[in-house]
């Protein structure tokens, strides 16, 4: 049986594009070396594929940030303002994905969301009514051909037209349907170009077809097809999904001109009984993709090849769920993690292990096979970390720990007479920069090289000079800056049972931003207070009021590599008890306003929203409420979510029944609005005035027109001045001037 890979991670082994990217950014290397480091990154993915003995290797699928960006450049999706600065090609891409403020013009970054329901983000291409769609860039060719001259033969993987147009945003008054033919024109053409190179496959990426599609989705995606199928020049096309099934459209995709049809068959619910209820063409191939790629565990080979046989498809090729980009490189970098554990991983290099041996196995009498025999000893002697008292817990709750009293409006009075702060109260939304002396102190701590005393009283001194320092600016609500904290997940998961943590299985979010999820290996507690004592020191050193900073269990579950032996939602309420025992521990030593950030709720959402309630909101909502439902009416109770869409969900996001919720808004021009005006929405709220993701630094008359704009739609006596996320990732003298400027927009505001 052949085998498949969507696409592999391209961040480098060690990080070498984060370290490179950084370097270009800051003048310290040049275009030349930070594409020398791209092209060793690129061959060093495509031998190992190749050394694997992977059948169907993707080229292209390398970025220097996102694949949406890359696939906007290649057809001129390029909005005047940017080619306005004068810049590189290259240096120009980068102003779109970080934006730019320079000596040639100060221009914000494209909006940045969540990649269906991943922790990776793309970049919204921006089509305005001038915007000429033609083929322009090369990069598919380019990598293609860099392959071949490799050794490596490989399919061209491109994000296809339907997914690109659904998720590009339109300015002016043109539709889709406008450009669609244009746009399909272009992709025509770069089919051409691609097989007069000598490309023979090429794969379109369609995730969006495992949404729920209208009629005129699916008319649209006929169209489209229809004329590339019509013009395949010689090649075979390969329409790739992923993230779910394709229920909507399946009939009609499999009647299609397509030589190859990857469906995922992890996430896609309904996959096995699509192609068991319609059949599939004898004269196509079917990629079945069975091995994870959004989680670490091992393949359980019982149950794949239980799959494959079940099947009943002549022509099948085994693949990946996903591209692998969503997991780490590889195992061989963890020195520390015992056997015991690593055993049951696999990330990208392994799985590419994983899909050979399965392959191998597929058709034969297996049982006695040694790999398979290998595999089943796994999962019969994983043995995860029980806690009976953990379970009794969870099973002894009941609705009324679901519940806040008083209600919100109560609460709102009684805060509102306590906290004394003025109209439109200035805050931030809790991390500070993570400057090289922060994360040496950290490194130096966890090597042993310092004491905990020195730790913590390097950590000390960098909170009061942060508390200082937003004093000075005038903030009215002051944070400690969580310079005690790696990222927002892993430093909780430190400090809970239940946790496995790697060195170096680092995945990307976005451009160079780099995560490292921890790996929940059994029931989930607080050993100890985690976050009481920096926040009580933050607390002495002002007098104005301190905010307790802590991630929510849904956040927790959804950016951590989860269980596969239990249910998500009894994951999700062993951590939401786990964070509960902080909330009340902060509480009880005098902090009374506690943010519990749920940036990733969105994540998980089902991409269906015939599942959205069933699958996912009827747990996670109330697993929000369970962590803060026992404060008092005086405790203010603040969330923090990010980098989604959320218009659609805000009823349910309104019923977290938290006191306030600052919103990811910068970006997306401030859509949120509309929707919580729609809604009623009742809590407070804080949509993000700068985005923290560019190094820019924003102009008071930017946030005066941004706050101009929120109070058109939000009630003053409701309203929060805040930066759209957290400022770990920004520098010490940009973080200042924009907080500055943000504090100083609040005022005029006032006046």
């Amino acid at each position: 049986m052949n085998t498949s890979v969507i696409g592999y991670p391209r961040i480098g082994k060690d990080r070498e594009l984060k370290f490179a990217s950084e370097k270009f950014f800051k003048g310290e290397l040049d275009e030349a070396g930070l594409q020398a480091v791209a092209k060793q990154i690129r061959k060093e993915d495509l031998l190992k594929q190749k050394e694997a003995g992977i059948t169907y290797i993707s080229s292209n699928d390398f970025s220097f940030y996102d694949n949406v960006l890359d696939t906007a450049f290649l057809f001129n999706v390029i909005p005047q303002r940017y080619k306005d600065l004068g810049l590189s090609e290259l240096e120009t891409y980068f102003a779109l994905a970080r934006g730019y403020q320079g000596d040639k013009g100060n221009v914000k970054a494209l909006a940045m969301k969540k990649w269906f329901n991943t922790n990776y983000h793309y970049l919204v291409p921006e089509i305005d009514d001038d915007t000429e769609i033609k083929l322009t860039g090369s990069k598919p060719v380019d990598e293609y051909k860099e392959a071949r001259e490799l050794g490596v033969d490989t399919k061209v993987a491109i994000v296809g037209p339907f997914t690109f147009l659904k998720l590009a945003k339109f300015t002016g008054a043109k539709k889709i349907s406008d450009i669609s033919g244009k746009l399909t024109d272009e992709y025509v053409k770069l089919v051409s170009v691609l097989t007069s190179k000598g490309a023979d496959l090429i794969e379109f990426d369609e995730p969006y077809l495992v949404r729920d599609l209208s009629a005129e989705d699916i008319t649209l995606f006929k169209e489209i097809y229809n004329k590339i199928l019509s013009n395949k020049n010689g090649a075979k096309i390969l329409l790739q999904t992923y993230f779910g099934d394709i229920r909507d459209i399946y009939a009609e995709v499999i009647k299609l001109d397509f030589d190859l049809i990857g469906i995922d068959f992890v996430e896609g619910r309904k996959s096995l009984e699509l192609v068991k209820t319609n059949g599939f063409p004898s004269d196509k191939v079917l990629v079945a993709g069975l091995v994870n790629g959004k989680n670490i565990w091992r393949n359980d080979y019982k149950k794949t090849l239980s799959v494959l046989n079940d099947l009943g498809v002549e022509n099948v090729v085994l693949g990946t769920s996903c591209s692998l980009l969503h997991v780490p490189y590889s195992l061989e970098n963890e020195t520390k993690l015992t056997d015991d554990y690593k055993k049951h991983f696999a990330f990208a290099e392994e799985k590419l292990t994983e899909l050979n041996e399965i392959a191998a196995l597929a058709g034969k009498d297996f049982a006695n096979e040694e790999s398979f025999k290998k595999n089943q000893a796994l999962f019969e002697g994983r043995v995860n970390s029980e806690d009976k008292d953990v379970q009794a817990k969870v099973a002894a709750i009941t609705d009324a720990d679901y519940v806040r009293l008083p209600v919100f409006e109560v609460r709102e009075k009684i805060q509102k007479e306590i906290l004394n702060l003025p109209l439109f109260p200035t805050t931030t939304i809790g991390s500070f920069p993570q400057t090289s002396d922060v994360r040496k102190n950290r490194q130096d701590f966890k090597k042993g090289n310092i004491t905990k005393e020195q730790y913590v009283e390097f950590n000390k001194k960098k909170i009061a000079e942060c508390i200082k320092l937003q004093e000075e600016i005038g903030l009215d609500v002051i944070v400690h800056g969580e310079f005690e904290r790696n990222d927002m997940v892993e430093y909780f998961g430190e400090n809970l049972n239940g946790y496995v943590f790697t060195e170096k299985a680092w995945v990307q979010s976005y451009g160079t931003r780099n995560v490292k999820p921890p790996i929940i290996w059994g029931d989930v507690s607080r050993r100890a207070p985690i976050t009481v004592e920096w926040s009580k020191f933050a607390k002495s050193c002002t007098d104005k009021p301190v905010k307790g900073m802590l991630t929510g269990p849904v956040t927790i579950l959804n950016w951590s590599f989860p269980r596969e032996d239990i249910s998500i939602k009894e994951s999700i309420l062993q951590i939401a008890l786990a964070i509960r025992d902080e909330v009340l521990d902060l509480e009880a030593n005098g902090i009374n306003i506690i943010q519990i950030d749920e940036a990733a709720l969105r994540e998980k959402l089902p991409l269906r929203k015939s599942d959205w309630y069933s699958e996912y909101l009827d747990f996670a909502i109330p697993a929000f409420r369970l962590v803060h439902s026992k404060v008092k009416p005086e405790t203010q109770i603040h969330t923090h979510m990010c980098y989604s869409e959320f218009t659609d969900i805000i009823p349910a996001i309104d019923a977290m029944d938290a006191d306030v919720i600052t919103f990811e808004a910068s970006r997306s021009d401030l859509q949120i609005l509309d929707s919580l005006k729609e809604n009623n929405f009742k809590t407070e709220v804080g949509p993000g005035v700068y985005d923290i993701h560019s190094p820019r630094v924003p102009s008071v008359e930017e946030i005066v027109a941004a706050l101009t704009k929120m109070r058109a739609k939000i009630e003053d006596s409701k309203l929060w001045v805040n930066p759209d996320c957290g400022l770990k990732t920004r520098g010490d003298e940009e973080t200042k001037k924009s907080l500055i400027n943000l504090v100083e927009a609040a005022r005029q505001i006032r006046g």
